[in-house]
């Protein structure tokens, strides 16, 4: 069990390394990013994927080249560390998975991501950055939508790569405490 405070570096660093381990040898989660449009943010999601061990799907159209300097300047030279999985369309995405472990992700619905049970191979769902996930998507999988709840209602949404963070990091405790 985590302990619920940690009071210094030194405990914070010995958290870190108890489960690590664990970490790296349990199935992957899996972050997919339905059509995203900005660079940089696939490329840190890229980098917490490769220090997750975290499979990333990326769904076509992308909104850049994957040649893009900004792209593989946020991945640094992680890029060969990074399992990266790319799909022409949501459709052959959707096609290839068991529906039951996706999540969706979405600034448009009340239920928070700390109330989603996640396991070890799920896949956590986010939209592009401009305009999230189509409404059509978040109807038809409505009881599997989760989101961050924000504080402050002037602040529309998250960046993507701290959203996919927050919620990876979010699945991956769960394990720990289980």
């Amino acid at each position: 069990m985590i302990p619920r405070k940690i009071t210094t570096c030194k405990q914070s660093w010995e958290l870190i390394f108890k489960y690590v381990p664990r970490i790296c040898h349990m199935q992957p989660f899996n972050i997919v990013l339905v059509e995203p449009e900005i660079p940089p943010n696939t490329g840190s999601i890229a980098r917490l994927c490769g220090a997750t061990n975290t499979t990333l799907h990326l769904v076509k159209p992308l909104g850049f080249s994957t040649d893009d300097r900004y792209l593989k300047r946020a991945g640094l030279d992680y890029w060969p560390y990074v399992d990266i999985v790319y799909w022409q369309n949501f459709a052959e995405f959707m096609a290839a998975q068991r529906q039951s472990r996706l999540f969706f992700l979405s600034k448009k619905t009340n239920v928070p991501y700390t109330d989603a049970k996640f396991k070890p191979g799920d896949f956590l769902v986010f939209g592009k950055e401009t305009k999230g996930l189509p409404e059509e998507i978040l109807s038809r999988y409505a009881d599997k939508c989760y989101t961050i709840p924000m504080a402050n209602a002037n602040i529309r949404s998250l960046n993507l790569a701290m959203a996919a963070g927050i919620v990876l990091y979010e699945a991956l405790r769960q394990q720990k405490t289980r």
